[in-house]
């Protein structure tokens, strides 16, 4: 597949994630999104309404506007940033709730610092789309509020959770997966991605300061040094405390890194995460099977780690020039098409068991299943082959 139809098929592919979202989950009684929408289908009206969803829907709909310039993106984008503004925020203590009842009342109101990182990342990327100047403020204020309270001053990181006046927490876990650690690989990197976006509308000092601060976290300590995969849990000394293994955060980090390196311009830290790219891509390879799908956990095949691997492998295409890589990109795309895409009800699903059928009990739209990673990697494909074929690119080769 030449370029030309890849970034053809993204596009399209994007125009369908949008209109599921656009059509299906807008609250028209409650306000905002539905908090759920079920695997088959079925709308549930009452299900909490969550941060990261949130924040999730807003900068999908912010980016899609700004790269487009379609206008019927920009209603959906701007629903997202006033219910953000109206609900989610907490004008007491700063920060904002993990999570709203359907009506809007906060129902857990932790500062998750996770979840804090993507309300940061939805609203630049509306200023950066509309240039509306509360949305930076509202961005800005995020930022302080992470450094004020979560900053790791002596060993560098972020801590993971709090109260909601910011005291700390027993339970520190984003969601029952997860281990009761003081620090993840997880939340640092939504961080740094955060932290990228808000520079490009805000170049502060303080700011450029803690993204390398960052980069030399991943470079330092989640990056294992013999197996080159990233670790997922840490203490407060970035001891490690899992041997568990991610591909899928394995190959999103590998382009993560880089962008961010790229976006505050600094050449030692573009040529380290360059060679950290290709290392990251190489070790998430070990995840793919014969059928083009990469695996998360065991035999399961999620949605989201083959959206990031569209992104990755393209990516290490572009620095390494192998096109080894851009096939592997094409051949996860190959398998969302083949088995990942609900042909019938829209979206994605959540994920495919290993004879390929969809995952049971899990989500089309929730807490968790969101329009960003698979909107987010049509929107690279689409720029990334753009700005290629400018340069000459064909797909046979570079």
């Amino acid at each position: 597949m030449n370029v030309v139809v890849y970034r053809e098929e993204a596009r399209q592919e994007l125009q369908q994630i949008l209109r599921f979202w656009m059509e299906r989950t807008p609250d028209d009684r409650q306000g905002g999104f539905f908090g759920r929408i079920d695997g088959e289908g079925r709308v549930h009206p009452e299900a909490p309404k969550g941060l990261v969803l949130n924040s999730r829907i807003l900068w999908t709909f912010s980016a899609a506007y700004r790269v487009t310039g379609n206008w019927v993106y920009l209603p959906m984008a701007r629903r997202a940033y006033e219910y953000i503004l109206t609900y989610f925020l907490d004008s007491a203590y700063g920060g904002a709730f993990w999570s709203l009842l359907a009506d809007g009342k906060p129902l857990e109101s932790r500062k998750q610092v996770y979840g804090l990182a993507f309300c940061l990342y939805g609203l630049s990327e509306f200023h950066r789309a509309t240039r509306e100047p509360a949305a930076l403020d509202a961005a800005i204020s995020l930022f302080r509020a992470i450094e004020q309270h979560s900053f790791d001053g002596e060993r560098k990181g972020y801590y993971e959770a709090f109260t909601r006046d910011w005291q700390p927490l027993d339970d520190l876990r984003l969601s029952e997966k997860d281990a009761n650690e003081q620090k993840t690989m997880n939340t640092h990197l939504h961080v740094l991605e955060g932290y990228t976006n808000l520079y490009r509308v805000w170049p502060d000092v303080l700011l450029e300061q803690r993204i390398k601060d960052l980069l030399a976290v991943f470079a330092e300590h989640i990056v294992n040094a013999v197996t080159g995969h990233l670790g997922l849990f840490f203490g407060e000394d970035w001891g490690v405390r899992s041997g568990l293994i991610s591909y899928g955060h394995d190959i999103e980090a590998a382009w993560l890194l880089q962008e961010a390196a790229e976006v505050i311009g600094d050449g030692p830290w573009l040529e380290k995460t360059r060679s950290l790219a290709l290392r990251l891509a190489g070790v998430a390879a070990e995840g793919l099977d014969a059928d083009g799908g990469m695996r998360e956990g065991a035999r399961e095949k999620h949605w989201w780690p083959q959206a990031e691997a569209m992104v990755g492998f393209l990516n290490a295409w572009e620095v390494s020039g192998e096109d080894g890589w851009y096939q592997r990109s094409l051949d996860s795309w190959a398998f969302v098409k083949r088995y990942i895409r609900d042909p019938v009800g829209g979206e994605w699903y959540w994920g495919v068991l290993a004879d390929h059928s969809p995952m049971p009990g899990e989500d089309k739209a929730g807490f968790w299943k969101c329009p960003y990673h698979n909107s987010r990697a049509c929107l690279e494909i689409m720029r990334r082959l753009e700005e290629g074929q400018q340069r000459g690119w064909t797909g046979d080769s570079k």
